[in-house]
């Protein structure tokens, strides 16, 4: 154990992670914030923690080198208004293109006597791929809640175009509430060369779309399912939209105009789980 003043190399180095997608992206790492984080984060992840004599009584003594800090240092490294007195510097977890997008299964792949997983051998559910395709979207709650919703509506991946707000951004990784340890995401230089990947592997795409040709409780997502969320303020870009197998739209009544991306991605999850199951 060891005790760092608000002058120590370590503080002002975490105060960078925080801040720098550059500096975290440099090392590799990101910062989960929080007593919830730190006890679901995975042991291969997770690298040091830095945190106040108080919560190191609440949850003990890491099994990776901690440090802990007077609360008005904590403080200055905190991204929270009310610190909870934990933070935890973790390691970037890896994922492929090709784990993320399933390789197109579909159930029947993956509910055979070969398959793997929670659902392997059983005949009422699906592991069929569940995607969600993310265009340019900027607001880290937006995507961070996503993650969550994701996760509870049995999403099986998250592909990302370039353009969106950083994954590792702290307010996205807060918002996750742990799923960002459990959900397979990627990154990609080119939205419209993966869609095309995507489609390739057999997976039926969706743009969620205000000019949609049909209401989007009319298809079948028990079949391998890829859903296009678009920015928050100006939806899908011509381009992917283009590429979509088909456009659906969710109705909505009164003068609203449109729904907020994370609401969007949660009714159509839910739709596929629905199905599902």
């Amino acid at each position: 154990m060891e005790y760092l003043s608000a002058n120590n190399k370590k503080i002002k180095r975490i105060m960078g992670l925080q801040k720098s997608s550059k500096d975290r992206r440099e090392e590799g790492v990101f910062i989960a914030e929080g007593i919830k984080m730190y006890r679901e984060a995975p042991a291969e992840l997770l690298r040091e923690v830095y945190l106040t004599e108080d919560a190191l009584k609440e949850v003990g003594e890491p099994s990776v080198p901690y440090y802990v800090l007077e609360p008005s240092v904590f403080a200055k490294i905190s991204d929270t208004q009310t610190p909870q007195g934990v933070l935890s510097v973790l390691k970037r977890p890896e994922h492929s293109f090709e784990e993320v997008i399933g390789e197109g299964k579909t159930g029947a792949d993956v509910n055979g006597p070969d398959a793997g997983g929670s659902n392997a051998g059983n005949p009422e559910r699906t592991e069929a791929p569940l995607l969600l395709v993310l265009e340019n979207l900027q607001d880290p709650g937006n995507l961070g809640t996503i993650f969550r919703v994701g996760e509870a509506a049995g999403v099986t991946g998250f592909v990302m175009s370039k353009g969106c707000v950083d994954i590792y951004n702290p307010k996205v990784i807060r918002s996750t509430m742990g799923s960002i340890y459990r959900m397979k995401f990627v990154t990609v230089p080119d939205i419209l060369e993966a869609v095309k990947t995507i489609k390739a592997k057999g997976i039926e795409t969706y743009a969620a779309h205000l000019q949609g040709s049909a209401i989007f409780t009319d298809y079948d997502y028990k079949k391998p399912t890829a859903f296009f969320i678009g920015n928050e303020g100006n939806g899908l870009s011509d381009e992917i939209t283009a590429l979509a197998d088909k456009r659906l739209f969710i109705p909505m009544e009164g003068s609203v105009e449109s729904l907020n991306a994370g609401i969007a991605a949660a009714v159509l999850s839910y739709e596929a789980h629905r199905q599902r199951h």
